[in-house]
This record gives structure tokens, sequence and C-alpha cells, in this order.
């Protein structure tokens, strides 16, 4: 059994306490403490008496706590986390801010199995799955670390100005849907009221597009956003882009989409990687707009950001100008996503990189 208590769920440490023969509201102290206050030890949950702190410790409950192996900043004010495990193994973070918006870009796996050919991360290979507590960590983290700075820069006054992230996409290394009760478990603890309480509307979990996990999502009773990486209007080419295709092709993806759709009502993200003189043509753009007629969707377009060993080059901004004007036209909601941080690999598809070799 998982004795980590930031792994836990608040209906799960009603449980624990329950079953310790203390009362069930003191584990709304416990998930208080250890989401909201950064607890790192059982000793500095309060509320608690001394007497069932030392029995949780005794029966091997503890709090986890990623370390911060490197923080790097970009000139755009894009910060990158590099974070260390428990095993050694690393993960990175994206900490973006925009006016009064601060959203966390979180992994899900150390490293991903999926092979997209246009992303670092994919070099990588598959290591292990995330914890629930290490993808709610990552935001426990950043705040922390973000706080700080700000306080020693005179930014806020104390810990209660302290910077509040509002909102978390799941767009870092690794498949989210891949990792899927992990995920969900850190939706909720992210989501609940007692603890950070970001907006499930402000949460956004991006797929490849592992069909049977969207179908799943569409019956859970909490419901982020969902982002779905297409990249290509033809099975051929998402193919050769997106090697998940030959097991989920469009059509089945699509239908895995529109069923979602009909479960929540909800709007879908189609992410788009502009590539230069493969995927980026007029008439790409138009058989773009034939397949996603119908559903409720927009569409981000992203210029595909370069790492060592990929030959893939990015389309030029008037290519990407083009593009979108012409889904536009069709009626499409379309957003070009800036280039953040760039120049410390902190942009799409470039987590990861600085660790490979050539």
């Amino acid at each position: 059994m998982n004795k980590d208590l930031k792994d836990k769920t608040l209906s799960e440490l009603e449980q624990i306490v329950l079953e310790m023969d203390q009362k069930k509201y003191l584990a709304k102290y416990i998930f208080h403490f250890v989401h909201v206050e950064n607890a790192t030890e059982i000793s500095q949950i309060a509320p608690l008496s001394k007497v069932f702190r030392e029995q949780l410790s005794e029966q091997g409950y503890y709090i986890s706590q990623l370390t911060i192996l490197k923080r790097l900043t970009d000139k755009d004010g894009t910060i990158k986390y590099v974070f260390t495990l428990n095993d050694g193994s690393q993960i990175e973070t994206v900490f973006l801010m925009d006016d009064h918006r601060k959203s966390l870009c979180v992994s899900t796996q150390v490293g991903c199995s999926l092979g997209c050919t246009f992303c670092a991360t994919a070099k990588l290979g598959l290591r292990r799955n995330l914890t629930a507590a290490e993808i709610v960590d990552q935001v426990n983290a950043v705040v922390r670390d973000a706080s700080c700075v700000a306080q020693a820069n005179y930014a806020i006054r104390n810990t209660h100005d302290a910077v509040r992230i509002n909102n978390v996409v799941y767009m870092g290394m690794g498949e989210p849907l891949l990792n899927y009760n992990a995920v969900l478990k850190s939706v909720r603890i992210l989501n609940h009221p007692t603890g950070k309480n970001i907006g499930i509307r402000h949460i956004t979990i991006s797929t490849c597009g592992i069909v049977p996990a969207i179908k799943k999502l569409g019956d859970e009773d909490i419901r982020p956003r969902l982002a779905v990486s297409l990249n290509a209007p033809t099975d051929t080419l998402r193919t050769q882009l997106m090697p998940i295709n030959s097991k989920y092709p469009i059509a089945e993806l699509l239908k895995a989409v529109r069923f979602y759709q009909k479960k929540t009502g909800q709007r879908v993200t189609f992410e788009y990687v502009l590539i230069k003189g493969l995927n980026d043509s007029a008439q790409h753009a138009q058989m773009l707009i034939k397949l996603l007629a119908g559903l409720m969707r927009n569409v981000n377009l992203i210029e595909h950001n370069p790492h060592p060993g990929c030959g893939f080059v990015g389309s030029d901004s008037r290519r990407i100008k083009q593009f979108a004007s012409l889904l536009e036209r069709a009626g499409f909601e379309t957003a070009i996503r800036f280039r953040r941080g760039r120049d410390i690999k902190a942009a799409c598809g470039q987590l990861g990189a600085d660790w490979l070799r050539y």
C-alpha cells in the first residue's frame, strides 16, 4: 500500500483516519496542510495531536517531496523546472506567466512510449509512470518556489500573498491517458476546494489519441478539458508523425471524440504542430476543415520547435497565418500558440531535449 499522504484524495484520507480510530474531520486538516500549507513533514500538521502524528509516522505514512535540480528562465519569462524524483529519475515542468494567468505544464510520465517523430521526449522512451503525488507536487513545488522568489524580491509581503497557479495543463512529458488512474486522481486532488481548488475548466488533459481512455474519460463524474494532438488530416501522414495512429486511426479517434462530446457536451481542442513542407499547405488546411466538420472544436496551431537530432523545420509565420486564416474563414476558432520558452528548451516538443546525446 502506498503510504504517501500526498498521493491520497480527501476520501482516502478520511478512510485512513477512521481506520485509526480518529475523527473523520481530521482528514481535512491533513489534506489542507499537505496541499495548501505545503507541509513536508507530518510533524508540521499542527491541528493533529502529537500522539496522532506519531501514530501516522509509526505506521509508515509520510509526505513525499520533489527536489528542484534546476530552474531555467527564458528571456520571455517562461521558467522550466527540472525535478529529481525519489528514485533518481528526472522530469521537467514549465511555468508560464501571462498577466493574471499563471499556467503550469505538468508531466505525467518519465519519458514517453509513443515515439512521435517531432517530439524530443519520445526519444527518451518510457521509463515509468508518475504517481498522483508526483504529478500534484509539481504544482506544490512551483508555487512554493515561485512564492519564495517573489518574497525575496519584495513582490509579495507574506505567504498569504503567495503565487497561485490558476491553470494546469497535462502537456508535459508523457502521455497522460496511459497513466489514467494517477492522472485522474491528481485532477481530483488539484480541483478539490479543500486543497488547491483549481477550477475544473482550468485543467486540461492533452492526449495523442488513446481511444479507450477518451471514452472512459467521458463517463467520469469529473470533467477536465480535453485536447487532442492531431497534427495531420490523413492516416498516412499522421502515422508517419505519430505511430500511435496505426493502432487508433483518425476515424476511430474522432468517433471517440464524438462519444466524449455527446457524454459531456464539451468542446475539444485539436492541437496541430506545423512542420514546413510536410503538413502546412492550404490543401492540408482544407482537408482538416472537412475532417473536423460537425465537431464542437477549436484548433491550436503550434510552430514546430527544434531540438537536437530532429530534421524537421517549423513553418514560417506567413505560412502559419495563412493556415490559420483558412480555418477561421471556415468558422473554426483558431489560436496560434506563441513560441514560449524555446531558448531553454521548454517549448512544445522540447522537454527532455537537454538529456539527448548525439
